[in-house]
């Protein structure tokens, strides 16, 4: 809806509009309609007879008045009396032989078109009409220019004021799992509230805090929780909204935000996904080119902004992204972003916390037990948490269950992990070899020192791959050693092998496999200095594990050959170990393939006891009391045939 106070402006626009329309609809009327007459015999017999006075002509059309009244009967019609005409000359007849005819009947000819019947007046409205309307609207949008601080009313900022209602209000107390970030916003909070608190000691407020980390930890979720918890006017604006076609809109948008946020201080401004106008200017970081003027302009406004609070000005700016290396050096000095958060995937006491927020409102069975879905899910973000929730009460909704039972959890982690399942068919052939496939990535991952723990075994095709292998660390880990390292890529060639040995052949099953055995070995080498020939220098970019990008870093092309050979080597020797290690355990990789092809899906123990293994249950004590906490999702399907 229109603003109040511009409904009578716009109606009496309308009304203008549909005034002019309805003057030009009987000033430029159309001219009396004459009666269409045949050329042949009705025209032929009048002119012959003497009794056409004059015509106007225009291309094949004639109009014409006759000497006197003649009667005429349209097809299927009464007969009328007409004293004007028209009618269209045939192809056949030229113009000799009509003109020749016209001037023996002494008919006066006009060469004048006809009469349209448009007045001088009308003539000058439709003439001048579109001239003056868009006089008109540029004399509007000047106006408004001038009231609005930028062309059209564009530049003014677009923020939401955040006025959170019990009903939406979200605080620390729905915030888990990152306690360390949380404290650190408790007291900004705290600042805005009391600042006299810290004043009185010769501290200063921050200007800036950023907040980055990867996607789904809790960054927007925490500011959020900011505006619930702050007695302060909180605006919250995406960084991609500064941006439009028209040069200067961005920088006149962060000058009208700002301008809000002081005259409302205390106050609050959260900008999300900050990587959008925040990229370096320096030309090249990470393969971002620099240089786009509106985005350049928008960012000089905001570092100029936050440079010029004025003492006592209590306007802090909160940011977030996800991609922190990109950003440009002049945002993250102090002064303006003085606080820096990381806010990492949370650990497994932390996971606990947030399964406990995100089933609050969910009815759960007994037997679910929360410590043991956290122990299995290493690396999921609050995101990833709240996702499963969701899918377990999917599933015991499909289900027709009246509560979320463990068994609706344990297959919504798979879902998440695995992917879907597929209903399709595949041949026996196929089976037979996907099932090869996944006991040799099995049967690897329990015969080699470092690996992780096999937790199921399927080929039931899940997303893209005919078959899954799950592999996950007993609890998080933040670091590996290189025989862990080894270890993944050993097990990630357990299908290949196993395939290789069993048929003397090789099939596009392996690619997610050779992908990322490839990205382990490559950094390995180049990253994390695990190589003898290359030593400790970082050849590879760090932000990427793909493949080397030249000018990333000072490296010669004889070492990044080198680097290749190095890579080359810990592979083939990987492969090599994994070959005489299938064929050693032939009689117990048979066994797992038949005990696959007959149950499709086995779990840890029952994989273990297929191979002739003991099986290790991990250990809760020593879950809950781990240290570390894993940088990324370390849940992985080990191999799974594309499908390709």
């Amino acid at each position: 809806m229109l603003p109040k106070g511009r409904r009578g402006m716009w109606l009496a626009l309308l009304l203008g509009f549909l005034a002019v329309n309805l003057a030009l609809s009987f000033l430029t009327g159309r001219p009396e309609e004459r009666p269409q007459v045949p050329y042949q015999p009705f025209f032929t017999e009048q002119l012959a007879n003497g009794n056409v006075k004059e015509i106007t002509s225009q291309e094949d059309t004639i109009q014409g008045e006759l000497k006197e009244k003649a009667q005429f009967t349209p097809e299927g019609g009464d007969p009328i009396e007409v004293t004007s005409f028209k009618t269209q000359v045939p192809t056949f007849v030229t113009t000799e032989e009509l003109t020749s005819q016209l001037v023996e009947q002494e008919v006066v000819i006009n060469a004048e078109p006809p009469d349209n019947g448009r007045s001088i007046l009308g003539t000058i409205i439709l003439g001048f009409l579109p001239t003056l309307l868009l006089i008109g609207f540029f004399v509007w949008l000047a106006r408004r220019q001038v009231a609005g601080g930028g062309l059209g009313g564009f530049g003014r900022a677009n923020a939401r004021r955040v006025v959170p209602t019990e009903a939406d209000r979200v605080t620390f107390d729905d915030v888990a799992g990152i306690d360390e970030v949380e404290n650190e916003l408790v007291e900004i909070v705290d600042m805005l509230k009391n600042p006299e608190r810290y004043e009185r000691l010769g501290a200063r407020i921050p200007r800036g805090v950023l907040l980055y980390g990867p996607p789904g930890t809790g960054k927007t979720l925490l500011a959020r929780a900011v505006a619930g918890e702050a007695d302060a006017a909180f605006f919250s604006m995406s960084a991609s909204e500064f941006i439009e076609a028209i040069v200067g809109i961005g920088a006149s948008r962060v000058r009208d935000l700002f301008k809000q946020a002081k005259e409302a201080a205390p106050s609050i401004v959260f900008i999300d996904e900050l990587d959008a106008i925040g990229r370096s200017r320096s030309g090249n970081v990470s393969g971002v080119s620099g240089g786009h003027d509106e985005r350049e302009q928008t960012l000089n406004q905001i570092l100029t902004e936050m440079d010029g609070f004025e003492a006592g000005t209590n306007v802090i700016v909160l940011a977030a992204t996800n991609r922190p290396e990109i950003l440009d050096p002049a945002l993250l000095r102090p002064g303006r972003f003085d606080r820096r958060i990381a806010v990492q995937p949370p650990d497994r006491d932390g996971r606990v916390a947030i399964l406990k927020i995100h089933t609050r409102k969910v009815p759960l069975d007994p037997e679910v037990d929360l410590e043991q879905i956290a122990s299995a899910t290493p690396g999921m973000t609050g995101a990833d948490l709240a996702l499963l929730v969701n899918e377990a009460s999917l599933f015991a909704a499909r289900r027709g269950h009246d509560v979320v039972r463990m068994a609706d959890f344990t297959d919504a982690i798979e879902k998440i992990i695995l992917g879907a399942e597929r209903q399709i068919v595949m041949s026996d052939a196929d089976r037979e070899r996907t099932a090869y496939h996944e006991a040799g990535h099995a049967l690897v991952g329990m015969l080699t020192e470092g690996a992780d723990p096999v937790r199921k075994i399927s080929i039931i095709p899940r997303g893209q791959a005919l078959g899954v292998t799950l592999s996950t660390p007993e609890t998080d880990r933040y670091g590996y050693a290189y025989d862990e390292l080894l270890a993944k890529i050993k097990v990630a060639l357990g299908g290949r092998a196993a395939e290789r040995l069993v048929y003397g052949d090789l099939t596009t099953g392996a690619e997610s496999d050779i992908q990322n055995l490839t990205q382990i070995a490559r950094g390995m080498v180049g990253r994390w200095g695990m190589s003898e020939a290359i030593g400790p220098v970082a050849v590879t970019d760090g932000r990427q594990d793909g493949p080397l990008l030249p000018g990333v870093s000072p490296a010669s092309p004889a070492t990044q050959q080198l680097v290749d050979d190095e890579v080359r080597r810990i592979i083939d020797e990987a492969e090599h170990d994994v070959l005489l290690l299938l064929d050693r355990e032939r009689d117990r990789l048979e066994s797992l393939t038949k005990a696959l092809l007959e149950r499709e899906t086995l779990d840890g123990p029952d994989a273990y006891a297929a191979a002739g293994l003991e099986w290790t249950p991990p250990d809760p004590d020593e879950a809950a009391h781990a240290t570390t906490v894993a940088p990324g999702r370390e849940a992985r399907a080990a191999g799974g045939e594309d499908g390709e």
